[in-house]
């Protein structure tokens, strides 16, 4: 059986969930009923969180066709809805059976969404990798034009190095935050935007040079790595300053990170590349210099 879903990040909420429910009901789906999601990261998450949560959990299984959910969401057991007030606010941790990423998808993807995935593989090269951040930089041209050879190489290792992290940390109590260099601005300029201007990748783009902007302003990381990081970006088509946005709205916005606890905004940082830091508590003076 066929359900489909409206694309698009305005997709991954509550009432599409419960529509989802409606059609399980409707089918007499039980517990040994599969959900296969075939889709982008919306899809992924959407359909997770279904699965996680109808009759207590079903199985499912991750076919991503975009190259942002092959190399990130689709790996690692995340499932989410998102909230009016912020990102993948209500979800649950819940692994697929299996997850299958065919290449030939990626030539379905228009240049826009096929860009913004790359934004999480230059991300994985940054908090573990300087020898992929590296490969990125040298064949940026043969992996923009889809070359398969150096895509296999990325896709490969962006999942080793996420599936690293989650076997040490399946739910993100501390070191599986790492994951998110970039997120925590990414997340407020997709929440203050309504999830209508950026898709995740340019956002968490934007995202990773502002936060190696206040690696650099903390005295964490020299001047050659956000602009190294800035360039690389930019080879790849993607955005790289932070939209028109008011400061105060941000930092509020930061406040509801899941990241942030007992009121304290905590951030990635990059030391250099392939090396990152949590910090546990950024001032508000700090992030709005950056902004």
């Amino acid at each position: 059986d066929i359900i489909e879903i409206p694309e698009g990040e305005s997709s991954k909420n509550l009432g599409q969930a419960e529509k989802l429910y409606d059609h399980l009901l409707e089918l007499n789906c039980d517990r040994k009923s599969v959900l296969v999601a075939l889709g982008g990261g919306v899809i992924g998450d959407l359909v997770g969180f279904v699965a996680a949560t109808y009759q207590r959990g079903i199985p499912f299984i991750q076919v991503p066709t975009t190259l942002l959910s092959q190399v990130d969401s689709s790996v690692g057991g995340k499932t989410a809805v998102n909230h009016p007030k912020g990102k993948n606010m209500i979800g649950a941790f819940y692994q697929p059976r299996l997850v299958v990423a065919d290449l030939e998808t990626l030539r379905t993807l228009s240049q826009k969404e096929y860009r913004a995935g790359l934004a999480e593989i230059v991300k994985y090269g940054v908090i573990a990798d300087a020898k992929l951040f590296e490969f990125l930089e040298t064949r940026y041209k043969r992996i923009i034009d889809l070359d398969f050879e150096c895509l296999s190489h990325i896709i490969e290792t962006s999942c080793a190095i996420k599936a690293r992290v989650v076997e040490k940390d399946e739910r993100e109590s501390h070191y599986r935050m790492i994951l998110n260099f970039g997120h925590t601005f990414g997340h407020a300029i997709e929440s203050l935007t309504e999830y209508s201007h950026f898709i995740h990748g340019e956002a968490v783009s934007m995202g990773m040079v502002s936060a190696a902007e206040l690696s650099l302003s903390l005295g964490k990381c020299s001047e050659e790595i956000p602009k190294r990081l800035n360039a690389l970006l930019k080879n790849f088509g993607l955005p790289v300053a932070m939209p028109e946005l008011d400061s105060s709205a941000v930092l509020e916005s930061l406040y509801h990170d899941k990241k942030t606890m007992d009121n304290k905004i905590k951030f990635i940082l990059v030391n250099k590349i392939g090396f990152i830091e949590i910090v546990d508590q950024v001032s508000e003076a700090e992030i709005l210099k950056v902004l």
